[in-house]
């Protein structure tokens, strides 16, 4: 099948490759210049595991090309893959249309026989009726149809769960849509179940499902709390929690609040929707403002660690809003450093991927450690903020020789306080 997808961004990007892997010619179509430059050259733009070896196979292999130009990435498409960004609109929190609308019109004037044009951004309920409109209206003569197909793509794991989706959603209302995205997905017949359903269901059914994990992080949130006061352990409540199969063991580790380009963002969307529908999503709501809040404790535990020591050294270990990614958009670790900044702190971080990503965002305002020893050096305080597996293998013993005072704000339960404590440390961590 011949493909053209529009964005190369964190889904665009991981989307084309996988297609390409499948065996389909893939077209990947940005306006960013000096990306495409980038991509032709051989040179990955992001960072997710896997994505690069199998980037480099597929260029080799002449099965995945790049270009600005939209009539070349359009005009032998049999299937049209939107995946440009939705950033939440700085008033209203709703999410921004602009990139969608002006991919749909653009598109429009370039398809060359039938054609499925499919949404894989994720985008406000009614947006396939707008974007079927804005084709109609620009090529008014053009043979297509407008598919719903949602990204369930974890970062850090996106080429993992492309290739092991725990289903596949397809919003499609006509019958010759439905057959086409059943052949595109065919390498997956018996692997994964295939949901088809209307094309407003399969937009609802990306923002419901991301609020819901958003809520679920916020309750273990609050529970960690309660556990803090009560001398209960939160991984000994959450282990139990997690054994009952209607509640399920992901998505109950206590942390810094959650993060990222979806939580955040399908949150507030989905709010902004329901107030438009005069629903009140009280839940929903509540997540998020307890999710700013969270950010502000972790901080707040941070600032308490050194209170009493006069120009403070802070060490911080994790930029990224999860591990196995350089993104930090809506990252914890940046908010805290941010509200750390703002308390006139002064910081030192280390992250494995991300820092190239966190300059561009904080310039010099922080320093920037080699690694993660680099980092404790001369510090007052450690806090750890996302979960790098390698942060688990720290040697208490030399960064304990290395800080000038030691404290430890796990903020991700990654050190064993028992260790923590053996190496005369004076240790917080989440929900214990």
């Amino acid at each position: 099948m011949k493909i053209g997808i529009i964005g190369t961004g964190y889904v665009g990007l991981p989307t084309g490759v996988g297609m390409a892997e499948l065996g389909n010619d893939v077209i990947c179509i940005d306006r960013e210049q000096s990306k495409i430059d980038a991509l032709r050259a051989g040179k990955i733009t992001l960072y997710e595991d896997g994505l690069e070896e199998l980037f480099q196979k597929n260029m080799k292999a002449g099965r995945i090309k790049f270009t600005t130009s939209m009539k070349e990435g359009i005009e032998n498409a049999d299937l049209v893959i939107i995946a440009v960004g939705t950033p939440p609109h700085p008033v209203t929190h709703e999410a921004d249309m602009k990139y969608i609308h002006a991919a749909a019109t653009e598109l429009a004037e370039h398809l060359n026989g039938y054609t499925v044009v499919a949404t894989k951004s994720t985008v406000p309920v009614g947006t396939g009726d707008v974007v079927e409109q804005l084709i109609q209206k620009k090529n008014p003569h053009a043979n297509f149809d407008v598919v719903s197909l949602p990204e369930f793509l974890r970062e850090g794991f996106a080429v993992h769960d492309f290739f092991n989706p725990d289903r596949i959603v397809v919003g499609a209302n006509t019958e010759k849509a439905r057959e086409l995205i059943k052949e595109l997905y065919k390498p997956f017949d018996g692997k994964t179940q295939m949901l088809f359903v209307n094309r407003r269901s399969s937009e609802t059914i990306k923002y419901a499902s991301n609020a819901f994990l958003a809520i679920k992080i916020h309750y273990i949130n609050e529970m960690a709390n309660f556990c803090e006061k009560s001398g209960a352990d939160i991984s000994e409540v959450a282990r139990g929690m997690g054994l009952d199969s209607r509640i399920g063991s992901r998505f109950l580790n206590p942390g810094p609040g959650y993060g990222g380009s979806c939580f955040p963002k399908d949150t507030m969307a989905m709010s902004y929707m329901a107030r438009q529908n005069g629903v009140d999503m009280t839940l929903i709501n509540a997540a998020i403002a307890g999710n700013l809040e969270r950010k502000k404790q972790m901080a707040d535990r941070i600032l308490n660690a050194v209170k009493d020591i006069k120009d403070p050294r802070i060490a911080v270990l994790g930029l990224a809003f999860k591990d196995g990614t350089d993104d930090c958009r809506e990252s914890p670790a940046m908010d805290i450093v941010g509200e750390l900044l703002r308390q006139n702190a002064k910081v030192v971080a280390y992250d494995p991927k991300a820092m190239p990503t966190a300059k561009q965002l904080l310039g010099d305002k922080i320093e920037y450690a080699s690694d993660m020893y680099a980092a404790v050096q001369g510090a007052d305080v450690l806090a750890i903020l996302t979960e790098w597996s390698e942060f688990k293998n720290l040697d208490l013993g030399k960064v304990s020789a290395l800080m000038r005072n030691k404290n430890i704000i796990d903020c991700r339960n990654m050190i064993d306080p028992k260790q923590a404590m053996m190496n005369h440390f004076i240790f917080k961590g989440i929900g214990r």
